[in-house]
């Protein structure tokens, strides 16, 4: 790619690949990281995993495979401006929920309660594992067989006991250092796209209103000046514009502060941005802008009662069937079973209910525990 700065990850410098692999032809390292992970049946699964609301529950809310689409776009629209390397950007970005649980975050804390005592669920460990093992697309080897920087990249929260484990990949975690900038960008974008994505949402949804939003400065300043703008729009339309003109506001704030950080760090190559204090970041004015409306929505949203209704059906059902199959590993499908005869039972059972999709769950729920299901 032309034009990247000394400081971009170049894929021709990549510690490579678990296995080693000729050269693409016509495209760069990092392009077939984002193709693998475009035709892998993880992504495929994400259309039909919760982001806030149950899939089933409408088909205009954000799912997770459209939550991933919108932080790749934010994300490659910093990176050019930077001149970071776009393909690794998008990668990451495409990647980085692949391992998340049916029930976004509730259903993730339920198996990661049920894996407690076997090692926990880490649901950034989980994407790794899905890029690295379970997958099942090649004859060569297990997983996608990415590069270096894009296992990175997917992998932004662990804990010391797995990195200690996980080898070169969890290694910056031990010794504080940071990932690639792509990877601190494809971080930031994610949650540009969550915070913006689920007020839209939780308006669509009823569950929050532009009324109570009034007290929020990031969107009431923007509503204003969408509502003077398009007086006879209408509201859906507004808070279209709304959203769309924060967005923006987090996303030029971003470029810039981030711009700035790196003029004043100076590194000469990417190693230098690694062992750097983060670069990709919002200023701290803006910082706060947008942590007042996180607040708001952890108050107003994923608190409201009918969300912890919704959550609190979704950790039982992940729960009974965690339970189910420890009891009785002849109820996993045939392929799972075997694998579970083979392995780590638990982690067997956790890989299978995680890959799950939210209507599948609930579906594998009704054969396991409703009489008139099969």
């Amino acid at each position: 790619m032309h034009g990247l700065a000394p400081y971009a990850a170049d894929p021709t410098r990549s510690p490579g690949r678990l296995h080693p692999e000729s050269a693409p032809e016509g495209r760069n390292e990092f392009q077939r990281d984002r193709d693998r992970i475009v035709h892998c049946g993880a992504f495929r699964r994400l259309e039909y995993k919760t982001q806030v609301f149950v899939n089933h529950e409408g088909d205009l809310f954000r799912t997770r495979l459209t939550h991933s689409i919108e932080v790749a776009q934010i994300a490659r629209t910093v990176a050019r401006r930077l001149r970071l390397h776009e393909d690794l950007t998008e990668a990451i970005s495409l990647a980085h929920d692949l391992g998340h649980t049916p029930f976004g975050h509730a259903g993730q804390d339920a198996l990661n309660a049920c894996m407690k005592p076997y090692g926990g669920f880490e649901h950034n460990l989980q994407s790794l594992r899905v890029v690295d093992e379970l997958e099942e697309r090649y004859g060569a080897y297990d997983g996608l067989n990415l590069c270096f920087e894009t296992r990175e990249g997917v992998l932004k929260h662990c804990s010391l006991a797995n990195a200690r484990r996980l080898g070169d990949v969890g290694r910056r975690f031990i010794d504080g250092t940071r990932p690639s900038l792509e990877a601190q960008l494809a971080n930031v974008a994610d949650e540009v796209a969550y915070v913006n994505h689920d007020v839209d949402d939780g308006i669509r949804s009823g569950l929050l209103t532009v009324a109570q939003l009034a007290d929020v400065e990031l969107f009431a300043r923007h509503h204003r000046e969408a509502v003077a703008a398009y007086p006879d729009a209408g509201e859906r339309r507004q808070v279209a514009e709304t959203v769309r003109r924060m967005i923006n506001e987090l996303v030029l704030d971003l470029t810039r502060a981030s711009a700035e950080r790196i003029a004043q760090a100076a590194p000469r190559c990417a190693d230098d941005a690694r062992a750097a204090e983060p670069l990709i970041a919002f200023s701290d004015e803006v910082r706060e802008r947008a942590g007042a409306l996180k607040r708001f929505l952890f108050d107003n949203l994923y608190r409201h009662y009918r969300v912890v209704r919704m959550t609190s059906k979704a950790a039982r059902i992940v729960a009974e069937l965690f339970d189910a199959f420890e009891s009785d590993p002849r109820l996993l499908p045939t392929e799972h079973r075997r694998k579970a005869d083979e392995r780590d039972r638990h982690r067997v059972i956790a890989d299978y209910i995680a890959g799950m999709t939210d209507r599948y769950a609930i579906k594998e729920h009704r054969r396991l525990f409703a009489v008139d299901e099969s």
